[in-house]
C-alpha cells in the first residue's frame, strides 16, 4: 500500500518542479534583442588618371552615430583595389578615409540607407607642394588664390 501512495506524490512533485522551472525561464534574465540590420559596404580604389586598381591602400571606416565617431576600422585593398565590410548598421553614416603611398589622401562621408553601398574612390597624384619662395596669384584683397591643378 505504501507504493500506491508514493507514486501520486512523486508525480505531483515532478509537475511542480517542471512548472516552477518554466516560470523562471519566462520571468527572469535578459530579453534577446536582435542586432540591427547591417549594410554591406564595398569600396573600390582606382587611379584617377587611368582607372587601374590601387592595391594595398588603407581604407579607414569611421562609423558615425548621431554625429559622433564610434571608432574606426582599417582594411587593406586586395589586388583588385577592393575591400568590403558588413558590420555597420543600416541608416548610419560613415566617414571614409583612403590612404595610399604616392596618392593624395581621400576623405568623404556617406550615408547607408539600404543594405548595400558601392563606393568607387579615384585617387589623384599628389599636387605641387606650396612654397613661399614662388610667386602665387592673389585676389583683390591680397589673399592667395589656389592654382588649378595641371592634368597629369
Amino acid at each position: 500500500m505504501t507504493r500506491a501512495y508514493a507514486f501520486p506524490g512523486l508525480l505531483v512533485a515532478a509537475m511542480l518542479l517542471v512548472s516552477s522551472n518554466h516560470g523562471q525561464e519566462q520571468g527572469r534574465g535578459r530579453k534577446y534583442k536582435a542586432p540591427p540590420p547591417t549594410c554591406n559596404v564595398t569600396v573600390t580604389v582606382v587611379r584617377s588618371y587611368n582607372g587601374k586598381p590601387v592595391e594595398d591602400a588603407s581604407v579607414v571606416f569611421h562609423p558615425l552615430k548621431d554625429g559622433k565617431d564610434e571608432g574606426n576600422m582599417e582594411l587593406k585593398t586586395n589586388e583588385d583595389g577592393k575591400v568590403s565590410i558588413d558590420i555597420i548598421p543600416m541608416g548610419d553614416t560613415i566617414r571614409l578615409q583612403v590612404i595610399a603611398d604616392g596618392f593624395q589622401t581621400f576623405g568623404r562621408e556617406y550615408s547607408l540607407p539600404t543594405d548595400t553601398k558601392t563606393i568607387v574612390v579615384k585617387l589623384n597624384r599628389p599636387g605641387q607642394p606650396y612654397s613661399i619662395y614662388e610667386k602665387h596669384p592673389t585676389d583683390d584683397n591680397g589673399q592667395a588664390v589656389p592654382e588649378p591643378q595641371k592634368p597629369q
